[in-house]
């Protein structure tokens, strides 16, 4: 594979190419408009998608960072963007081009003083997996086998300018108005900056380890701090396969649901118990072993569950409350989904919404068991989000809706139903967590 030798670390360098990207999408567009002379409007779209995806993705690789992390987060919110978007950004889950091997052995010097060689017994400086904010590498040290995270360079000083960047396309695809809808990006702008933070990352993986390790067939690598710095993070090798090409193979329903337990307990431990979870639910963080166990790894991206969040946001997860129509709208004042300065067509619209949404999104929280394998729960969710993502009504309404924890709690269990329902995991035990 290609490697990068350099990465655009200052805002004219990442402003630039962002603009000769915009430059490209543009002449898309006049293709798109010569294709409908020739073509169905079905077949022209389709075209302009897979050619703008391609485009916009060849960019954001090359910038690496946050702007490769936000289409990441896009690619796992399937029922929002075109198919072309989904496969092409899903991408940056696995396939980006590495840092070449001169610049791997520079961030090495620069943080420790040391060549790779000198900390270790054998390195392979040729990288085994690429992603958006970091890259991994093979070693070995006293006998085990390492694996080495190395953040690129000039990712961590890049993320207000980039977000900066991507905020108004963010603005106008969310239809999100008013001044105060600065709060959400600075939940993501915080977050990122967090993931940038390899020492934290080193924390808060050890802390994960410690309290789920008791969980049953799941599978954690041991951390190490003298071989870990700010910008590179060290851990056990974890033999077994990434769960999406295991999911593509799989046929053995009792391992789909041991797997999928697994993953649901270890989800609901940290969201009940801990308050703090893992919430970058992608397939790329997960593995299965030779054994069937699943592995989870990449604690970089962790969402503190306030109680003043949790409860309200649990207690709607109840379908009494989802029913009582006092309880309900209670709820979704306290979680600022209504506001006070709100029209009665918006009121009643944002209702309506929600009460749909919810009556939806919680069934799994209904029953004691539930049946992920179901396609037709997930077709549900896609047409239900379909079908208000066309609606002309909510584009005139504010977007700028609900707490600023939204946004990572929902990417959590939007990203979890997802890779429940790529195991088709059966019979899971939903309050099975309390039992642990």
């Amino acid at each position: 594979m290609k490697t990068i030798d350099k990465i655009p670390t200052s805002k004219i360098q990442r402003a630039s190419k962002l603009v000769s990207t915009g430059a490209k999408v543009g002449v898309n567009y006049l293709k798109y408009y010569g294709d409908k002379l020739t073509k169905t409007e079905i077949e022209a779209k389709e075209r302009l998608n897979k050619n703008n995806a391609e485009d916009i993705y060849d960019s954001l690789k090359q910038l690496k960072g946050s702007a490769l992390k936000v289409a990441q987060m896009l690619s796992m919110e399937k029922s929002l963007l075109p198919q072309a978007y989904v496969e092409k950004f899903s991408l940056a889950q696995f396939s980006v081009p590495p840092l070449s091997a001169p610049l791997v052995a520079k961030t090495f010097k620069q943080y420790f003083g040391k060549t790779p060689s000198d900390m270790f017994d054998t390195f392979n400086l040729e990288s085994v997996n690429a992603a958006s904010i970091g890259q991994v590498h093979l070693a070995e040290k006293d006998g085990k086998r390492l694996a080495v995270k190395i953040q690129y360079p000039g990712v961590a000083d890049s993320i207000s300018t980039d977000l900066a960047l991507v905020k108004p396309i963010a603005m106008k695809m969310f239809n999100i108005k008013g001044k105060d809808s600065d709060k959400y990006f600075k939940e993501v702008e915080n977050k990122l900056i967090e993931e940038t933070n390899y020492i934290l990352e080193l924390q808060q993986s050890m802390a994960v380890v410690k309290a789920c390790k008791h969980i049953p067939n799941l599978k954690f690598p041991n951390y190490y701090e003298a071989l870990s710095s700010e910008r590179i993070i060290t851990m056990d090798w974890m033999d077994g396969e990434h769960l999406s090409e295991f999911t593509k193979r799989n046929t053995d329903q009792e391992t789909a649901n041991k797997l999928g337990q697994a993953l649901w307990d270890f989800y609901m431990y940290q969201m009940h118990v801990l308050r703090k979870v893992h919430a970058d639910p992608h397939p790329g963080n997960f593995m299965v072993s030779k054994d069937h166990d699943l592995i989870a790894i990449d604690f970089g991206c962790m969402k503190e569950v306030p109680d003043d969040f949790y409860v309200p946001y649990f207690e709607l997860a109840k379908k009494e409350n989802i029913d009582d129509p006092e309880v309900f709208k209670e709820k979704m004042y306290t979680l600022e989904i209504l506001r006070p300065e709100d029209t009665k067509v918006e009121l009643d619209f944002f209702t309506d919404l929600f009460y749909g949404m919810l009556s939806l999104f919680t069934k799994p929280f209904h029953d004691e068991t539930f049946d992920f394998s179901d396609p037709s729960f997930f077709k549900s969710i896609a047409d239900f989000g379909e079908r208000f993502s066309k609606s002309t009504e909510l584009r005139k309404m504010n977007g700028n809706r609900g707490s600023k924890h939204f946004i990572y709690i929902n990417r959590t269990f939007f990203g979890l139903y997802n890779l429940m329902f790529d195991l088709k995991a059966q019979n899971i035990k939903i309050n099975n967590y309390k039992t642990l």
